[in-house]
């Protein structure tokens, strides 16, 4: 029923299923079956870690190691002593059926239910195909904080035996840490190298090679176990470390054995988890206390939301990528407890812990409440945050050696910065494997071509093996190419692989990481959108010139209007001779134009304007010679033309006023220019205004 399992997680479905089958075994009067925490830990738990490990995208998760194991390590340790103190609070405060539980007691519980868990996360995340950021860093968070689990279930479990905990004891503890981490990791490091080692020598056996992939990882999970290490992280490194080796030795049918039965396998022990926490909640003694059981499920929430978001506000300073408030919001509400939680409740000693029942109930409701409520409504909130969803599509060899290619940029940019970062180490660590780890772990001449050569001979093989029983060999000259091969077998080309599309945020996204932790680009003029029209820094400068030049351009004009004689309308020599003669003072000069030229004109002349010419048109001073007193007194002067002589041509016969400068200054005084602006006035104004 698909429309069941879209709204309600398989893992709840599960969780009913295991209920309903716990309360039927119980109806017909049998005692159900309850979750061992033995059978959990060495049998139904190791499959689906291995399948997480042995499948970890190693690239995610090495480039976000850093905040996985800050949420990992420090989250947990916060959300453990924060719920232990809180509840150690709520004891005191509680009344008479809460007041004999003691401090490490509180602390021990705290420890227990803080960790996130990985089946749970695993189940849920699964399904609403988170990206790759926020599926890493929560599944991440998941299986590495075993490790702290581990260590402060078994310290505080020893310590409620002490009689008094001294400051030894602390420091041992906190060490201990170290000791169980780094030792489970070594101890998986240690059968993957074996592992790896041991398929050298399968080429004759093609059988057994899945088994010693189980066996040898198994066997990680036992010995770390056996030392009180951490076992999935044992199982982890175990898984990482033999894969790239083992799948470049066995077969490829062998591969798809390991894959297919680790999936079938994991997916088996999931179910029986789920089904078993079912039956278990209606087989397993309760006591319930409504103070405890509601005050442990705020403050799981509080203290995971809190430390979501402390950490993450310290984390954002140091990453290239920030985890924005919807990424937030999913890690801290991605904070699943499950089966891990129940089982090492369902540990704990009668003799030491009396109030065993009362912490399997809160740990049963906490389970209940973040598998069924937090479970169901991942996926509507997901989708109403717009959180961007995982691509399905398989990278291309494009993409690959590209990034290829940026990793060898990025670790050459870093050398030449004498900056040692991640892409130098991991530089390093991949030169070291090539040269002597791949020789030693891996069989023939695949340790030395690379993948893509060898899968190429490998197909050109194939080819010529098909040729050879399909009979068409003797048609077929001996040098001949895939090409050639690939037309005598026309096969049908597969459909063209579509490449997403960028959004807008995406681009905008990829172009501010460059912009701030690259280099300081150029600002570069975009194209024009009347949507996005961002300021130019550079508009107002450009406006402040623009207008100093028009303010120029306006003082040169009006400068040209001052120093340009207007010319007088031409009248009739009738009508000038009638206004000059009536008035003859209304043209004498204004007392402060002293540098503008006088013209001075005799009203008895009985010359028409028509015959009169311009002699002298400077003014005063402008000629570079001193005035006279002559020409003080005259200014310009306006001459009567003399006649021609006979037999010269009035045209074409250049005369005495003729040069280039007098011929210009005509020009200029016959042509009126552009008209002043009224407040300017006149060159020439009536003397009594």
């Amino acid at each position: 029923i698909p429309s069941v399992s879209n709204i309600v997680p398989e893992s709840c479905l599960l969780i009913v299923v295991g209920l309903l089958v716990g309360g039927l075994i119980k109806g017909v009067g049998e005692k159900p079956p309850i979750l061992k925490s033995d059978i959990f830990f060495l049998f139904l738990l190791p499959p689906i870690i291995l399948d997480a490990g042995y499948f970890l995208p190693l690239r995610p998760f090495t480039e976000n190691l850093g905040t996985i194991l800050i949420f990992a390590v420090v989250g947990t340790l916060w959300n453990a002593f924060f719920l232990g103190g809180l509840m150690y609070a709520v004891c005191q405060l509680g009344g008479p059926g809460l007041n004999h539980i003691g401090l490490l007691a509180n602390l021990l519980f705290g420890s227990i239910i803080s960790a996130v868990d990985p089946v749970a996360v695993l189940a849920v995340f699964e399904e609403i195909h988170i990206n790759e950021l926020l599926h890493i860093l929560v599944f991440g968070e998941s299986l590495l904080n075993d490790a702290v689990t581990v260590v402060l279930y078994h310290l505080f479990e020893e310590f409620a035996s002490f009689e008094q905990v001294t400051i030894l004891d602390i420091i041992l503890g906190f060490l201990s840490f170290f000791v169980v981490s780094l030792g489970g990791v070594l101890v998986g490091v240690i059968y993957g190298v074996i592992a790896a080692f041991t398929s050298r020598f399968t080429s004759h056996i093609r059988v057994i090679e899945p088994l010693f992939v189980f066996l040898y990882s198994y066997m990680a999970y036992l010995s770390a176990e056996l030392f009180h290490l951490s076992g999935i992280m044992a199982l982890i490194a175990a898984g990482v470390v033999m894969r790239p080796y083992v799948e470049a030795n066995i077969s490829h049918k062998s591969h798809t054995t390991i894959k297919y039965f680790l999936k079938m396998w994991s997916s088996v022990s999931e179910t029986l988890i789920f089904i078993f926490l079912g039956v278990s909640t209606v087989a397993g003694h309760h006591y319930w206390n409504w103070t405890f059981v509601i005050s442990t499920l705020f403050f799981c929430l509080i203290a995971r939301v809190l430390g979501v978001l402390v950490l993450t506000w310290f984390i954002n300073k140091f990453r290239i990528v920030k985890l924005t408030p919807k990424d937030q919001f999913i890690i801290a509400y991605g904070g699943l407890r499950g089966a891990i939680a129940f089982s090492l409740g369902y540990l704990l000693d009668y003799k030491h812990f009396g109030m065993r029942d009362m912490f399997l109930t809160a740990i049963i409701t906490v389970i209940f409440f973040t598998v069924f409520v937090q479970g169901m409504t991942i996926r509507p909130l997901v989708d109403l945050l717009a959180v961007k969803k995982k691509q399905e599509t398989k990278r291309s060899i494009n993409e690959e050696i590209h990034t290829q290619f940026l990793d060898h940029l990025l670790t050459g940019i870093e050398d030449i910065c004498g900056h040692y970062g991640h892409h130098h180490w991991k530089d390093k660590l991949n030169r070291f494997n090539k040269k002597y780890v791949k020789k030693c772990l891996i069989a023939g001449e695949r340790s030395k071509e690379p993948q893509l050569i060898a899968f190429y001979h490998k197909m050109e093989m194939k080819q010529a093996i098909e040729l050879v029983e399909s009979g068409g060999i003797g048609k077929i000259p001996s040098a001949v190419s895939t090409v050639s091969i690939q037309n005598i077998n026309p096969q049908t080309l597969p459909l063209e692989r579509v490449l997403p599309a960028l959004s807008k945020d995406k681009e905008e996204e990829i172009r501010k990481i460059l912009r701030t932790n690259l280099q300081k680009t150029r600002q570069r003029l975009r194209s024009y959108n009347r949507h996005t029209l961002v300021a130019d820094p550079y508009e107002e400068a450009w406006n402040q010139m623009l207008l100093r030049r028009q303010k120029a351009r306006q003082l040169e004009q009006k400068m040209n209007n001052y120093l340009t004689v207007p010319a007088h309308r031409v009248d009739s020599p009738t009508m000038s001779r009638a206004r000059i003669g009536s008035d003859p003072l209304a043209y004498e000069p204004k007392e402060d134009s002293e540098n503008l030229p006088i013209i001075t004109i005799d009203p008895a002349s009985p010359q028409s304007p028509e015959s009169v010419d311009l002699m002298s048109e400077e003014p005063k001073g402008c000629s570079g010679l001193p005035p006279s007193p002559e020409e003080d007194e005259e200014g310009l002067v306006m001459r009567v033309k003399e006649p021609s002589s006979p037999g010269t041509d009035d045209v074409f016969t250049p005369g005495a006023s003729d040069s280039p400068s007098n011929q210009r200054m005509l020009r200029c005084l016959s042509d009126p220019g552009p008209r002043p602006e009224p407040e300017e006035g006149e060159p020439f104004i009536p003397k009594g205004q």
